[in-house]
């Protein structure tokens, strides 16, 4: 646990999906409220994306009495959503370890490891290979 600026304890992890980067501040006995890069939650993510980004504060039922300040980058706006799920839920495990068994089955703990392939030589992208001519 460490102190922000304004010196009230949060709990700071991190979270990544492809190429997001998810710096998420989890501040106990707050009201609700979710920003990101300085902006509200909704501003910042379409509702479906809100919704996923949220979602283990829905599990655990700590949705109004937390506070989350995200700095989020690289990667797309559905990318970054599961980036800061992904660090909201490991925040909660640091609030409280007993929420392990319910983020665990949702599986919200677990780094989704799936990233692009690189470009092999002799190829035109990972997999493509150039048209084959027979004469």
């Amino acid at each position: 646990m460490m102190t922000a600026d304004k010196k009230r304890p949060f709990h700071y992890t991190v979270g990544k999906r492809k190429t997001s980067i998810a710096r998420v501040r989890l501040f106990e006995g707050g009201s609700g409220e979710a920003s990101v890069n300085g902006k509200k939650l909704k501003e910042h993510f379409i509702p479906l994306q809100v919704e996923n980004a949220l979602a283990p504060l829905t599990l655990t039922g700590t949705k109004s009495s937390v506070d989350i300040e995200v700095e989020v980058e690289g990667g797309g706006k559905s990318s970054q959503s599961d980036a800061v799920r992904h660090g909201i839920s490991r925040a909660l495990l640091l609030l409280n370890p007993e929420y392990r068994g319910d983020l665990k089955r949702a599986g919200f703990l677990r780094r989704d490891a799936r990233i692009k392939e690189r470009k092999k030589p002799g190829l035109k992208r990972a997999r493509r290979a150039p048209q084959w001519q027979k004469r």
